[in-house]
């Protein structure tokens, strides 16, 4: 889960740095159609031509669901990044733990401890000392109001997730299909807003995208089969603390005590309520 926390944190700078070539839905495109080749190309391995029939099953509408969401989220997730610093972009994305929790009586008929709704109280008091709306300038609320957006649609997609576990889907597939949504959905709102020109230049920064993001998922899919669930969720979070450190370290961007303060209590609250919600599912 570390490798994968550092894979998203770099992918992360890739996009910050990427945005100045390319719109937040064009970069959801190409680094979809990385994960959306190397996968194809694996399954052709595998089941023959394209994968053959393993690409269906019985359940390709909640795929296909799933795949809507998740390109929500992470086209949202992207635009934030572009447009904020790269640690509070990931921040307000990992605030996910804390929708779920709200999220879990009606999606998942799961009743929450009341432990769960303190931790949400706490972490959404660490999201106002992140935001600052008191003295936050417009566009910069906005883009941490698309920020915060991109958590609650991961909670939704992380249902998803699980309801297709519970349906003994195979990960494979609904990687294939959230990549394949990814691609289309990104490249119909592309055309939509403007393709920018390709360079040569941008080649190996889009790469980088597609591969720190592929091996990223790789390495956190292996960590949920291999670990126990508490432990590698409270791990997750290391992408956090990797995305602060990159962000001084490369980008130059520090934050102001207030909103480190933020990021802080949004993380450990976010932890706790991951604990709460997935302590009995080990």
């Amino acid at each position: 889960m570390l490798v994968a926390g550092l894979c998203f944190a770099l992918m992360s700078v890739v996009v910050k740095i990427a945005g100045q070539w390319f719109s937040s839905v064009e970069l959801v495109f190409y680094r979809s159609l990385f994960a959306l080749v190397a996968i194809v190309a694996l399954l052709t391995l595998r089941h023959g031509a394209f994968g053959g029939r393993h690409l269906f099953g019985a359940h390709t509408w909640l795929h296909i669901r799933r795949g809507l969401v998740g390109f929500v989220a992470l086209a949202a997730f992207f635009y934030a990044l572009v447009a904020l610093p790269v640690s509070v972009a990931v921040t307000l994305n990992y605030t996910s733990p804390l929708f779920l929790a709200l999220l879990m009586p009606w999606q998942l008929k799961e009743r929450p401890r009341p432990a769960q709704y303190l931790a949400v109280a706490l972490g959404f008091a660490g999201m106002l000392l992140l935001l600052r709306p008191w003295q936050a300038a417009l566009p910069d609320l906005l883009a941490g109001l698309v920020g915060l957006f991109s958590g609650v649609m991961a909670a939704f997609a992380y249902i998803h997730v699980r309801r297709l576990g519970q349906l003994h889907e195979p990960e494979w597939r609904t990687v294939f299909w959230f990549a394949a949504v990814c691609v289309l959905g990104a490249g119909l709102a592309s055309s939509i807003t403007g393709w920018h020109r390709l360079a040569w230049g941008h080649v190996g920064w889009l790469l980088a995208l597609g591969a720190l993001a592929t091996l990223g998922q790789l390495a956190m899919t292996r960590a949920y089969l291999k670990g126990q669930t508490v432990v590698v969720a409270s791990f997750a979070f290391s992408t956090v603390l990797f995305s602060s450190s990159l962000d001084i370290l490369f980008l130059n961007q520090g934050l102001p005590l207030i909103a480190a303060s933020g990021i802080v209590l949004i993380v450990l609250s976010g932890m706790r309520a991951a604990h709460l919600s997935l302590g009995e599912k080990k």
